[in-house]
C-alpha cells in the first residue's frame, strides 16, 4: 500500500494545533496503526474517512488517552499538542487532565443517568469548578454552545434521558464542551441520528470550529465532505493521504484514495 501523501496543497494561515509522529498502537500484539504522521491545525475541522477496521476510531481514541482504560494497549511514538509541545502519549502524563483538555463525543448519544444541569456539569465538577454561579455560567454557556440553551433552559432539572435523540447528542457536545476544550472528538456523531438531527450537529460542528478545533471520524464521505477543511485518508492502519478536503474530493494525488472515493474500493 503506498505511503501519505504529502499536503495540505494550501498552508497559508494556518497554525499547528496537534500533530502525530510516527504514531503505532497495539491491541496486544495486533498493530493497529502503523507509523502515523499528520498534522491537527487549530480552529479547523478535520476528518477521518476509510473502510471499516482501517484505524480511524483507534487513532481518534489516541488522543485523549481512551486506550489507557484496556489492559494490553501499547502506543509508540508521539501525540504532540500545541503550544505547550507536550506529548500526550508521554506516561508522565496524567490522562484524565489529558481528557479534560481534548473532549470526545461518542457514536451514540449517552446521557448520565441524571439531570440536564448535571450532565453538563459533570466535567467542570470533576475539575474542582467551584461555586453555584460559576457552574451556572458554564453549564449556560456550554449548552448555548451546542445550540440547546433555548429548547431546555426551563428544564434543566429534568433527566437527560427525556430528550429526543438529537438533543441528546448535543447535550452530550454541551458537556464536552463545559471544560473548554482545546480539541473536540467526534466519533461518527450522527450515526444513530435521523436526517434533520445530522443536519442540526452539521451546522453546530460549522459554527464550533470557531473556537476549538475539530477531528471527526465518518463513514459518510458526503458528509466529510461538507463539514471538514482537511481530510485524511486511512486503510489498513496507514495513513494513505491527507489534504485539504476539496483536493481529497477533487483531485487526489494517491491513486488509492481516488479508488475510495470514487466507490471502486471499499
Amino acid at each position: 500500500m503506498p505511503k501519505i501523501t504529502d499536503g495540505p496543497s494550501a498552508q497559508a494561515n494556518l497554525v499547528l494545533k496537534a500533530e502525530a509522529r510516527g504514531l503505532n498502537f497495539f491491541y496486544g500484539a495486533f498493530q493497529a496503526l502503523k507509523g502515523i504522521n499528520m498534522p491537527i491545525y487549530d480552529k479547523k475541522v478535520t476528518a477521518l474517512i476509510g473502510p471499516s477496521g482501517c484505524g480511524k476510531s483507534t487513532y481518534l481514541r489516541c488522543f485523549n488517552r481512551m486506550h489507557d482504560l484496556y489492559p494490553g494497549n501499547r502506543y509508540e511514538g508521539e501525540i504532540r499538542l500545541h503550544p505547550d509541545n507536550t506529548n500526550l502519549l508521554n506516561p508522565q502524563v496524567d490522562p484524565i487532565e489529558v481528557r479534560m483538555r481534548i473532549s470526545m463525543v461518542f457514536q451514540k448519544p449517552n446521557p448520565f443517568p441524571k439531570s440536564i444541569y448535571e450532565n453538563v456539569a459533570y466535567g467542570l465538577r470533576v475539575r474542582g469548578v467551584r461555586g453555584v454561579a460559576n457552574i451556572d455560567e458554564k453549564v449556560e454557556q456550554a449548552l448555548r454552545g451546542a445550540a440547546l440553551w433555548d429548547e431546555v433552559k426551563d428544564r434543566l432539572n429534568d433527566l437527560a434521558f427525556n430528550l429526543s435523540g438529537g438533543q441528546q447528542q448535543r447535550m452530550c457536545i454541551a458537556r464536552a464542551l463545559a471544560t473548554e476544550p482545546e480539541i473536540l472528538l467526534f466519533d461518527e456523531p450522527t450515526s444513530a441520528l435521523d436526517p434533520i438531527a445530522t443536519a442540526s450537529i452539521e451546522e453546530l460542528i460549522a459554527d464550533l470550529k470557531h473556537k476549538v478545533t475539530i477531528l471527526i471520524v465518518t463513514h459518510n464521505m458526503q458528509q466529510a465532505a461538507r463539514v471538514s477543511d482537511f481530510t485524511a485518508y486511512m486503510y489498513l492502519g496507514e495513513m494513505i493521504e491527507f489534504d485539504a478536503t476539496d483536493t481529497i474530493f477533487i483531485k487526489p494525488k494517491n491513486k488509492a484514495t481516488e479508488d475510495y472515493i470514487t466507490g471502486r474500493f471499499g
